[in-house]
């Protein structure tokens, strides 16, 4: 797709440079990753190897230097955050920055909930005394109980247990922010599914209102894919208008639509998912382009692999003369996936940033099964990924 980029005054064509792209990878590595989006392609093949990774790990068989030297390499920075420093690091040689997520998936209990915020904690100690680092991320269910969340957002009341574990929760959230706040580090809330994301809005609101007094910080998240959520960054305006506070908004189009439109119809009511992927595309270009034009209240993370949707927004940053590196707006895309709209827009001096998943092997397993299940589940992403890998391997031949 060839664009025209008025600051430039020249054609090019921005996301499809491969050299640029693909500026970190060997071919040894280019190639074992056509043979892993080859595998994430095949719906079967995910299954097979996600049910051979589960039965092995049970009988205890010895199988995880498989996975680090696959799987692992290609979407996660490392074990530790000493050792995803290095990864960081080359990244921003490159222009390109990193946030680091402990990606364990936490169990639902106290003790776990108390872990979590512990390593929260340390990423952001972490991410301060780097300059080269700026965000951090947490999901809330890694510190919070999903089913009191689930009561507090269905409006139920909690008995004097749960609203003692709810408050627990709420002084975690705030534990966060508060520090985030004073260590000068911006902090992205992932969000989750509908069904307990009304309460996880309330307290990220709360926080708001409460550290975004003079710059966004505390960033909330909102999936496009709800047909609500324009409505949901509509008031979130209004509040800031109000209260004097600033908004930190990352966008998404949203991870949880199988499991969403289950649940509406085993039990009877309108799913808040769009009632198609077109829908969706309006629904996320929709939110940019309004949150692009209240930037003085507002402070945008896009976090998509969708190519459509990035001119979409580069288009009206050109109509709004807003300049490319504006402090305000970042693009984000997940590590092990769309270098080509990572480094290109890097090269053209666009704020870019990875999300670098990091943990013990065995630990981030559950991660890494999810990753798998969701490329299979959005076809367009990993033929493009296999697409611009075939080109790059070609040119390389011809150099």
């Amino acid at each position: 797709m060839i664009r025209f980029t008025a600051k430039l005054g020249i054609y090019f064509m921005l996301l499809d440079n491969t050299e640029n792209g693909f500026i970190l990878k060997s071919n040894f590595e280019l190639k074992k990753a056509y043979f892993l989006f080859k595998i994430i392609s095949n719906r079967a093949l995910t299954n097979i190897g996600k049910n051979a990774l589960e039965l092995s790990l049970k009988l205890k068989l010895p199988i995880l230097f498989i996975v680090k030297g696959t799987v692992f390499q290609q979407f996660c920075s490392g074990e530790t955050l000493d050792e995803s420093f290095k990864t960081v690091q080359k990244l921003y040689e490159k222009n390109v920055k990193s946030y680091l997520h402990y990606s364990v998936e936490g169990l639902e209990n106290e003790e776990s909930y108390d872990l979590s915020l512990k390593e929260v904690l340390n990423s952001i100690d972490f991410v301060a005394k780097r300059n080269i680092l700026d965000f951090t991320v947490f999901k809330p269910t890694a510190i919070a109980s999903s089913k009191i969340l689930q009561k507090v957002s269905e409006n139920k009341e909690l008995d004097e247990h749960e609203r003692e574990l709810f408050d627990k929760a709420v002084e975690r959230f705030n534990e966060i922010c508060s520090l985030a706040h004073e260590r000068d580090v911006k902090i992205l809330v992932d969000a989750e599914e509908s069904w307990i994301q009304d309460a996880i809005d309330q307290i990220v609101l709360k926080m708001m209102l409460k550290y975004n007094k003079e710059k966004a910080i505390v960033y909330n998240t909102s999936q496009m894919y709800r047909h609500d959520r324009l409505k949901y960054l509509k008031s979130l305006k209004e509040i800031a208008k109000k209260e004097e506070i600033f908004v930190g908004i990352k966008l998404v189009r949203g991870a949880y639509i199988e499991k969403e439109n289950k649940r509406a119809l085993k039990n009877n009511y309108k799913s808040p998912i769009c009632d198609s992927k077109d829908l969706t595309d309006v629904n996320f270009n929709s939110g940019a382009e309004f949150i692009l034009s209240n930037l003085t209240l507002f402070s945008f993370f896009s976090g998509t692999h969708n190519e459509k949707s990035i001119y979409k927004i580069i288009d009206i940053m050109e109509s709004k003369k807003i300049n490319n590196n504006d402090s305000k707006i970042w693009f984000g895309q997940l590590y092990g996936m769309s270098d080509n709209i990572s480094f290109n827009l890097a090269k053209n001096g666009f704020n870019v940033i990875k999300y670098l998943p990091f943990g013990p092997i065995k630990k981030v397993i559950p991660y890494l099964i999810r990753r798998a299940e969701e490329n299979t589940s959005v076809k367009g992403q990993t033929s493009r990924e296999l697409e611009l890998i075939k080109t790059e391997l070609k040119r390389r031949k011809t150099i």
